[in-house]
């Protein structure tokens, strides 16, 4: 990989330049050049989340081997996967607070592959480990390296896609991207039951990982940089060169020439502080998404990272329990496969809002279920809706800032989510106890009300409208 250290020469900070590349990216047709980069930063994606969504299921196997304790016999005094969970989620909020706004220095496409890189060799060394203060202390940091990944990946896609295809774009993204849940779901209920050649399945299972490493410098060669990265740091021959390619490829699959750009009045803002997420109208987005996050992170992995403990709650097995949990990962990547289409016709503000009252509404119904087919349709709802929520507020909350601090905003603000994680861990374990799997979905149902309000009244409108409109409106 090149050295991280950023390029110095630049042609000057031109807004009228800047302007006519942000333009000539908006009026890019959906053609197939576009949807391949769109596929290949997916692939990333894909990498991250089975690494993210392991927590819920190697769990059992790792109590199954003795090297995980359920209750105060945990290493810390409590559930050795309740640590688990919440190292995980404290190195995702380091990560994603302390390390993200490299990216905004750096760039996006060196901290994507360094990130990539990072929580691989991580997971790798996490998936040898003998007891549970290694693994936990291998797991956060996993947590760092998807930290930094999760949030560099939004910016990325958002700055390279046209601003008419920006929610398709992001719902094809994380169809792809969740299509690791059931893979990690499905090799998890195949291969924790069992000890393949004498080794423990949950470290088949992790160690799958450093397969994908292998992609990682395939990807590396087929991502430009963002051409909005660049001119935001004068670095405008490269961006423009960039563009060029880009056009040229479009252009072919287009079968004829592009439209003419229409540039609009935009500043040039280079090097961005953490001082700038203060400022009008900024402040206000940001207290707005950290509250968001807080409480959307409690229904996403509360119900994600909890299932198969959460159906054994319910009277179900642990062979069954991984079974149904498979069977209802699957509308992980159908949730937004569905959407790919009609995603842009929507304000994702509202899209963010009906995903989180469905969520609601099926996390009720899965508390009183008592049959197979009723707990795996309502956990199929519940996924489907939290599916939903995730790519909506994804491409939201990465349309909210400036490019010169996007990276640095969004981490920021969606590291609450991985605090909130931390904590809300230990609050479900403590809730499955005392109190099963009901008391667990009120805590679910209740944070999922908080979210609706705030994204409904204070959230902005960005469909259809150009980053740098929405930046500064």
């Amino acid at each position: 990989m090149s050295s991280l250290a950023p390029t110095v020469a630049t042609d000057g900070l031109d807004p009228l330049r800047a302007a006519d590349i942000s333009a000539r990216i908006d009026r890019l047709p959906a053609v197939a050049t576009v949807w391949r980069l769109v596929a290949l930063l997916s692939i990333g994606g894909f990498f991250e989340l089975y690494d993210l969504f392991q927590t819920a299921y190697i769990s059992p196997g790792l109590i199954r081997d003795g090297i995980f304790a359920t209750g105060s016999q945990g290493v810390f005094g409590f559930s050795d996967q309740a640590a688990f969970a919440s190292a995980t989620f404290l190195g995702l909020f380091l990560g994603a607070s302390l390390l993200s706004p490299i990216a905004d220095r750096f760039g996006r496409r060196a901290i994507f592959t360094f990130a990539l890189i990072w929580y691989t060799v991580a997971t790798v060394l996490m998936g040898v480990q003998t007891s549970a203060l290694g693994v936990i202390g291998m797991r956060f940091l996993v947590g760092i390296g998807l930290g930094i990944e999760l949030v560099t990946i939004d910016a990325y896609l958002s700055e390279l896609v046209p601003k008419h295809m920006r929610s398709s774009a992001f719902a094809f993204a994380f169809f792809v991207q969740f299509l690791s849940v059931p893979a990690v779901a499905l090799m998890s209920w195949w291969l924790v039951p069992q000890d393949p050649f004498g080794i423990a399945g949950w470290r088949w299972v992790v160690l799958a990982s450093a397969v994908f490493a292998l992609f990682i410098w395939w990807l590396r060669s087929r991502l430009p940089e963002s051409p909005r990265w660049l001119a935001q740091h004068g670095r405008f021959a490269e961006a423009e060169r960039i563009m060029d390619g880009i056009e040229a490829r479009c252009a072919k699959d287009h079968g004829k020439p592009l439209d003419t750009p229409q540039p609009e009045a935009l500043g040039v803002q280079g090097s961005g502080r953490f001082a700038d997420i203060w400022q009008p109208p900024y402040r206000r987005r940001a207290l707005m998404l950290i509250v968001f996050h807080v409480f959307q992170a409690i229904g996403f992995f509360g119900f994600g990272n909890w299932l198969p403990a959460l159906l054994s709650g319910q009277g179900v097995s642990v062979t069954h329990s991984l079974m149904y949990a498979f069977i209802i990962t699957l509308a992980y990547p159908l949730g937004p496969l569905l959407f790919v289409k009609f995603a842009n016709r929507f304000e994702n503000k509202w899209q963010i809002v009906g995903s989180a009252l469905g969520a609601m509404t099926f996390g009720t119904l899965f508390a009183w279920q008592s049959t197979a087919l009723g707990l795996i349709v309502c956990g199929v709802m519940i996924t489907f809706c939290n599916a939903w929520l995730s790519f909506s507020y994804h491409s939201y909350q990465s349309e909210l800032f400036p490019t010169n601090i996007r990276a640095r905003a969004v981490g920021f603000c969606y590291s609450f989510s991985r605090l909130s994680t931390v904590f809300s861990s230990l609050l479900i374990g403590f809730f499955l106890d005392r109190f099963g799997t009901p008391g667990v979905l009120a805590f679910i149902v209740s944070s999922m009300l908080i979210v609706m309000f705030t994204i409904g009244r204070f959230g902005p409108r960005t469909r259809n409208l150009a980053l740098e409109n929405i930046a500064h409106r």
